[in-house]
């Protein structure tokens, strides 16, 4: 091993906002170190970072000729709840993405692409 992952870093316009949105989702508490840097660290110690990229372009997906180029999937219970919630702290989801019954795509306020996830165990890929 030559390291262990610190932190997800996701361009932004916004980190401080996109940060709190994804507090509110996952929960943790957030530091906010000036307008081009925020950490969200969650309840286990995990860590996302928001950076400052003004010219930021969110990904196009679903599309053949774009790429998502990452996803969070985020691990819940109860999906009719968790949609609600997370469209209510400003997702959308993303209706035209292919889905089935363990998990359901949603673009983030800054446009980035997560997927609400449950049914499967951390043993499933």
């Amino acid at each position: 091993m030559i390291g262990k992952l610190r932190s997800v870093v996701l361009d932004c316009k916004e980190p401080a906002a996109l940060a709190n949105f994804y507090q509110g989702v996952l929960g943790g508490s957030v530091e906010t170190v000036d307008e081009t840097w925020s950490v969200l660290t969650d309840p286990v110690g995990r860590r996302l970072a928001f950076q400052l990229s003004p010219k930021h372009e969110p990904p196009r997906f679903p599309d053949p000729h774009g790429s998502q180029q990452f996803h969070l999937d985020i691990q819940i219970d109860d999906i009719e709840a968790a949609q609600r919630d997370v469209l209510a702290l400003g997702a959308e989801r993303i209706t035209d993405a292919v889905e089935d019954d363990t998990f359901r795509v949603f673009r983030d306020p800054a446009g980035h692409t997560f997927c609400l996830v449950w049914g499967v165990t951390d043993s499933d890929t």
